[in-house]
């Protein structure tokens, strides 16, 4: 229990201050899409600069969970994902909003956030030298494995078409492949100069699920759905409460997956969501109503998107192995200061690794609060005319994609993803799984070409790869979510066939 010694450090004026500030600061720059959780941080680290060690990591760390909580306000008022890992908030959020319940949506978002990172934080506290342990355990045989399980959820994904969902995910996979191979240097598919550097899958978030709004907007020239505001007092945050411990289910599932995925070093936060979002999906009895606006779906993905927060800590603070590219950037930080993490961090700076757990533990209940007092404003942006809205977004939209890496031709590439969307989806195909499919193709490559090379040098590819009780396991998993997946969609199209 030495954590509770360090407590009080949190509320000094400076560093109370500091994890305010943060926290409001982090739930702006989440909700504007192409700032992510990861460019936020790294924005504030020349901040950090004339702070103690302590103070810096406390602005850092709220940052960072305020982010991820505060992209699912874009997500869910204007489908447009604030971050990777709100996409599969945007698939029932914004369904939400659409039938007037926006504010209900934001408050079990911010709330399934507040639950879901105050139990990743307090595994952080508590299982730390035995979860470093496990996350060890995890080599490229066992990376490959994961994202060929999240390649799984790519068909089932889409509730319209499993094979539509399927190829979605492989031009996902495909525009993945764009640009050089990180590994080998070979040059793919670069036919155009902006293709140089990759597909960013920033730039590929806005345009997917920017873009096609725009047009949607300025084609129309009206509002085919007036979102109105819920009102927001003591009746309405405790209507969504019981909403939320309705959802106990989905709330528990996204927790899990979401305190796992962050554990393991490379994998990324960004897919947590989704991973919870589909298991959700094939645990529930009305799975019909996922993509139509059930809050089950909201409340699994934004409890997994900030459970995965503290466990994504764990390999940082104990091995100096970064959890996601947002731990590497806080890695950053702790190195600035002169501090190295590893195996005798708590022994010799217990009052700045302490302190920094704690204010992450009373972050998430801040962002909590003060995430349910902005809905109430957040919620009137569905009142903006469709004209202004389109512009806005628009702006917004090349703003995000330029920021990325300063380049117009992540702009132009934004712009081409997203009319090529528009018009996927007019003839029935889905963002989710083609965003999804570029996440996951580069995780899926690197560490198979490593396995590869690894395998190569001891038993071969198929000991290496099939060998061992994690191997196994995970393989199994794939199997089973394959099986599940098809017998899940055929039972769907039956019942549709019959009615």
């Amino acid at each position: 229990m030495e954590f509770l010694q360090y407590f009080g450090g949190v509320f000094e004026p400076v560093s109370f201050m500091l994890l305010l500030g943060g926290t409001i600061g982090g739930l702006i720059l989440g909700a504007t899409p192409g700032l992510s959780p990861t460019m936020a941080v790294a924005l504030l680290i020349p901040f950090t600069f004339q702070l103690q060690a302590t103070q810096g990591l406390i602005l850092l760390g709220a940052a960072y969970t305020s982010t991820v909580a505060g992209g699912a306000v874009s997500a869910i008022l204007l489908r447009i994902p604030g971050a990777p890992a709100n996409i599969a908030t945007a698939l029932d959020g914004h369904e939400m909003a659409k039938q007037g319940r926006g504010t209900e949506a934001l408050h079990v978002s911010f709330m399934a956030s507040g639950v879901g990172g105050v139990i990743g934080v307090l595994l952080l506290i508590f299982l730390t030298p035995v979860l470093a342990k496990w996350a060890l355990a995890f080599g490229p045989s066992h990376l490959f494995w994961m994202a060929i399980l999240g390649v799984t959820v790519i068909g089932s994904l889409d509730s319209r078409s499993f094979v539509k969902g399927l190829l979605s995910g492989c031009l996902g996979l495909w525009l993945s492949m764009i640009g050089y191979d990180d590994i080998q240097g070979a040059q793919r598919f670069i036919f155009h100069d902006s293709l140089t550097g990759g597909v960013n899958i920033i730039t590929a978030l806005i345009g997917i699920f920017a873009i096609p709004q725009v047009i949607e907007m300025l084609s129309k020239g009206r509002v085919e759905h007036k979102v109105t505001s819920v009102s927001v007092g003591s009746q309405s945050i405790f209507t969504s409460m019981r909403l939320l411990f309705r959802n106990f289910k989905a709330m528990s599932i996204g927790t899990v997956v979401g305190s796992i995925i962050g554990l393991i070093p490379g994998v990324g936060g960004q897919i947590a969501g989704l991973l919870a979002y589909d298991q959700t999906r094939k645990f529930s009895k009305d799975k019909d109503t996922f993509g139509r606006g059930n809050p089950a779906g909201v409340i699994a993905a934004e409890s997994a998107n900030n459970a995965m927060v503290g466990p994504s800590l764990v390999p940082l603070l104990t091995l100096s192995i970064p959890g996601s590219p947002t731990a590497a950037v806080l890695l950053g930080g702790l190195l600035i200061h002169g501090i190295f993490p590893g195996s005798d961090l708590f022994d010799n700076y217990p009052d700045v690794a302490w302190t920094f757990i704690n204010s992450m533990l009373i972050g998430q209940i801040l962002m909590v609060i003060f995430g349910i007092w902005v809905a109430q404003y957040a919620a009137k942006v569905a009142h903006i005319p469709p004209p202004v809205m389109a512009a806005a977004v628009m702006v917004l939209a090349v703003f995000g994609s330029y920021s990325v890496q300063q380049s117009m031709g992540d702009v132009y590439i934004m712009a081409v993803l997203g009319i090529g969307m528009y018009l996927l989806e007019k003839v029935g195909f889905s963002a989710a799984p083609l965003v999804l499919g570029l996440i996951l193709g580069p995780i899926a490559e690197a560490n198979f070409i490593q396995g590869s090379m690894i395998a190569n040098a001891v038993d071969g590819p198929f000991v290496y790869f099939l060998n061992g009780t994690l191997n196994l396991f995970l393989v199994a998993l794939v199997l089973a979510s394959i099986a599940y997946s098809f017998i899940s969609t055929r039972s769907t199209n039956k019942k549709q066939v019959g009615v």
